[in-house]
């Protein structure tokens, strides 16, 4: 909230922010997980390019990827995205009515017929141990595409992290606010494309940014002012 002050050239600080959104109720309590974690194996370390190293110098180098379920009218409505580490945008966007591994092999493929396999050779696709990302035809889909796989050990939950707090950022300002379970799928996926490629990707704030810019003028900005020195 203080970066979208600044942004607007409005100055306080901090504590007047905090001060003003807990006097209007707008402050809402940190999730901490309970859940329990396994110990990693030998070979799942191995296997965990990313280790919880969410920052990447240039875009389409560490990309990560995840499923989350939208209870809707009509049944559940199953959400498969791609983020890139470098400037937090959404790449890629498949959606539903099933968790099957097709389901992220397409998430692929969008993302190979946009990007070209030229520009993903060497990148890095981390995703969490589920059955549709250890399947063969989906390390056959990644290696199609030119990219490599990272896999987050069993029970780690925190080592795709950065792709778990998107889902809840998506859940939080656009699945509960609209009554996803009264819509129809169909209504949802509308929904949910116009918030990932029209304001999360746009205009949101990013705080993962310099000066918070949404991920698109991000990467945008960074083209021309961090350019490596001739």
């Amino acid at each position: 909230m203080k970066t979208a002050l600044d942004q607007e050239g409005i100055i306080v600080s901090k504590r007047t922010v905090y001060r003003a959104m807990s006097e209007m109720g707008l402050i809402h309590k940190k999730r901490v997980s309970h859940g329990t974690t396994k110990a990693t194996t030998e070979i799942q370390e191995q296997e965990n390019l990313i280790k919880r190293d969410f920052k990447a110098e240039e875009p389409l180098r560490k990309l990560l990827s995840d499923i989350t379920e939208i209870q809707c009218y009509d049944g559940k409505l199953y959400l498969s995205a791609v983020l890139d580490c470098y400037n937090g945008e959404i790449l890629s966007v498949a959606m539903d009515n099933n968790m099957k591994k097709e389901l992220c092999i397409r998430t692929v493929k969008e993302l190979e017929m946009q990007y070209g396999k030229k520009r993903l050779s060497g990148a890095i696709f981390h995703s969490d141990r589920g059955s549709q990302y250890t399947s063969e035809a989906f390390r056959t889909a990644l290696k199609d595409a030119g990219l490599i796989q990272s896999l987050s050990g069993v029970g780690h939950c925190f080592d795709n992290a950065r792709m778990e707090s998107f889902f809840a950022t998506l859940k939080k300002e656009k699945i509960y606010r609209i009554a996803a379970y009264k819509l129809t799928r169909e209504q949802v996926k509308s929904i949910v494309f116009r918030y990932v490629f029209v304001y999360y990707n746009r205009i949101r704030i990013t705080t993962f940014n310099p000066k918070g810019l949404p991920p698109v003028a991000y990467r945008e900005w960074a083209k021309t002012n961090l350019r490596p020195a001739v």
